[in-house]
């Protein structure tokens, strides 16, 4: 039997984003994150997925090791609220820096979310990306999953990459706990 998921962006969607987030001390929540996930989790049964662009270990400013330790955080910080991350899915690759066949996970590429649905029984048709870059809404309208974009960071750049692109969000929101709400409503219409 298939389950559901809400796909995640990391940094910038869950935690702060510092940039190149090395340091598992200096993981922030976003505010509703942990009440969010929680909701989504027990009341509606949703996996949670983690699908996360990580080049700064292809530049050499993060290893992976870092990453494995501040997922490790977020989940222990989220555990304390009766949350959690279900999978973190991650591309360690930058085309700048690795070869095509490499970094073709990294989205806007639906590569990470169409592995985990495969690994996980996810049914793509009632999941959602949730994410604050247009390479978030971009892989999600790739996954063909609905895609939220929440611009808490977002530039007038972002934007008009997905307008020049055609491809809008299917909801867009300044705060995780409407973005929880946008997802309840519409997984209870179909």
């Amino acid at each position: 039997m298939s389950s559901f998921a809400v796909f995640l962006d990391r940094d910038g969607t869950i935690n702060e984003d510092p940039g190149y987030l090395g340091d598992p001390n200096l993981v922030k929540l976003l505010p509703g994150v942990a009440e969010g996930i929680s909701e989504l989790k027990s009341k509606y049964e949703f996996k949670i997925i983690v699908i996360s662009n990580q080049a700064g270990v292809a530049k050499g400013l993060i290893t992976l090791q870092q990453v494995e330790s501040v997922n490790k955080k977020i989940n222990e910080l989220l555990s304390e609220q009766n949350a959690g991350i279900d999978v973190f899915y991650y591309c360690p690759y930058h085309p700048l820096y690795n070869n095509d066949q490499e970094a073709k996970c990294r989205k806007p590429s639906p590569y990470m979310i169409n592995k985990a649905a495969a690994e996980n029984k996810i049914d793509l048709s009632k999941s959602y990306m949730v994410g604050d870059k247009a390479t978030d809404i971009l892989c999600g309208f790739n996954a063909g999953v609905k895609s939220i974009l929440i611009n808490s960071q977002l530039t007038t750049d972002e934007i008009n990459i997905l307008k020049k692109e055609g491809k809008t969000p299917n909801f867009t929101t300044d705060n995780f706990l409407n973005a929880v709400n946008f997802i309840k409503q519409d997984f209870n219409k179909r």
